[in-house]
């Protein structure tokens, strides 16, 4: 990283603010540009307010070879600072979102819109003029048209048919092709971040886990990184272990959700109808660890509340071992109908330097052979002792998403059994210690959509200044853009069902 403006660290650490300099705009802004053209990946890039300034920006960098993290801050004396965003794609969404919270005004970005649709955190300090107290609708605004003959507009949502959360999209089409699909959320949006401000409070942990309620342990997991790094607790090894447990039976359950809804969307039923069920088998094997089919309340910081005796692990191992095989035998109807590879095979492709250059996260960058993975690049916890094999393909289309859940599932199943027969002894849950104030600390979790982040940083009272939290559908919504490029809009369902991506997750 470079000297001067990036400080290294790395995975659940703490970085004291002493050391971390506070970098001029310009060397910010180009050390920023430098990395990132160097093959690193933004991670989280956020703004805070700041006495005697218009406020700060940080930057959180990935190194991914070396496993590291790179920190940088700046001042901003004023509201206005040139946009990242026309050499750096991967800050797009995050200028767009300083924007909203903070009233900044990046410069030269190409499309400044809001993101979830709230009031400024600086009363006065509105990125678009808007009047303090006026009505701010989520997706009214302008919105990319292309025009020219027989080009026409397709609007659907926010209500859609079935169970699903509110979210807006705007296609252009040429007949049935889609030149350009916009996607307009914040229907969800919870004020999360700008309520933890003089946090951590007594509900905070559990309001991490609802975040994104199906990646309920993934972001608790990350939250207590968080804390456990600012305080210096440690957590017993054998919490560890059920950690990862918990987070495996989480991307168990929802990689065999995904597969069944994708059966579900071209019309073949016995896989949809199978994995239906053994979604709700894995999802109770969770509910045998804590109570919760979710996880909550599992996950705290310091470690887990929750034990596994050697009963449980034989009846979790007995459990795993009768589901895996059906959910096998559901995946080769599967990918072994030719009305299914016909459908799946090419459409909604996104090519590997598309993938990164926007950030793409979790199996669908993995998908487009982008060879990426926290548990492996930024181990923590049980990931430092137990690897788990990286699954990649490389057409980045549907195809290829559905392959790779199916490849992790299995991965997933082989280091629940292995944990299950190995748990380390001693206890589950050390006293968290007390936060240590002027610090920040990075928690990376692979999340089973992705890279699940949290960046806290503390203030001179030891409460939280600044608390960051990138969800893994905030990088990947763009992506599910792309895929649609080119493609014709009755494709758009089962793409959507590729990524499946969280709406509550992106609005926070």
């Amino acid at each position: 990283m470079t000297v001067a403006v990036f400080s290294r660290t790395r995975n659940g650490a703490a970085l004291p603010l002493a050391k971390l300099p506070v970098a001029p705009f310009d060397a910010f802004r180009g050390a920023l540009l430098s990395e990132l053209s160097s093959g690193r990946r933004l991670v989280a890039f956020f703004a805070a307010p700041e006495e005697g300034a218009a406020a700060s920006l940080w930057a959180v960098l990935a190194d991914d070879g070396p496993g590291t993290l790179g920190v940088a801050r700046t001042l901003l004396p004023d509201d206005r600072f040139p946009s990242l965003t026309p050499a750096a794609p991967q800050a797009h969404l995050f200028e767009r979102e300083m924007a909203e919270q903070l009233g900044l005004k990046p410069q030269g970005h190409p499309w400044l819109k809001p993101v979830r649709y709230r009031p400024s955190w600086r009363p006065g300090h509105d990125a678009w003029g808007r009047k303090e107290g006026e009505p701010i609708l989520p997706a009214v605004g302008d919105f990319f048209r292309v025009d020219g003959d027989e080009v026409h507009e397709v609007a659907v949502g926010p209500v859609h048919a079935g169970v699903i959360e509110p979210g807006h999209f705007r296609f252009q089409c040429h007949g049935e092709r889609v030149f350009h699909l916009e996607i307009a959320l914040g229907f969800q949006h919870r004020g999360v971040e700008e309520s933890l401000l003089g946090g951590p409070h007594r509900h905070t942990a559990a309001r991490m886990e609802t975040l994104a309620g199906d990646t309920t342990v993934g972001h608790a997991t990350a939250f207590s990184q968080a804390l456990e790094a600012l305080s210096g607790t440690s957590v017993p090894p054998r919490a560890q272990a059920v950690r990862g447990i918990a987070l495996e039976l989480e991307r168990l359950a929802n990689h065999a959700g995904d597969l069944g809804a994708l059966a579900g969307d071209v019309g073949f039923l016995p896989t949809a109808s199978y994995c239906g069920r053994l979604r709700g088998d894995f999802l109770n094997m969770t509910a045998l660890l804590c109570g919760s089919r979710f996880g909550r309340g599992l996950v705290r910081p310091g470690g887990v509340l929750f034990d596994v005796d050697d009963a449980m692990a034989d009846e979790l191992r007995r459990r795993l071992d009768e589901t895996m095989k059906d959910l096998r035998g559901a995946v080769e109807l599967l990918f072994g109908a030719a009305t299914v590879t016909a459908r799946f095979e090419g459409t909604g492709r996104v090519d590997p330097a598309t993938a990164e250059s926007i950030g793409l996260v979790g199996p669908a960058a993995r998908a487009c052979g982008v060879d990426q993975d926290v548990r492996r690049d930024h181990p923590t916890g049980i990931w430092r002792f137990a690897h788990v094999p990286v699954m990649t393909a490389h057409d980045g289309d549907v195809n290829s998403r559905a392959f790779v859940r199916w490849l992790e599932a299995q991965r997933s199943a082989d280091f629940v059994k292995a944990q299950l027969a190995s748990l380390p002894k001693g206890g589950v849950r050390n006293a968290p210690k007390e936060l240590r104030p002027e610090h920040v600390a990075v928690s990376l979790v692979e999340g089973w959509r992705g890279e699940v982040c949290h960046v806290a940083v503390t203030g001179e009272d030891a409460r939280l200044r600044r608390y960051k939290v990138v969800d893994p559908s905030f990088h990947n919504w763009m992506g599910l853009a792309m895929a649609l490029r080119n493609e014709e809009i009755s494709d758009f369902p089962l793409c959507n069902k590729s990524f499946n991506l969280s709406y509550c997750g992106h609005d926070l």
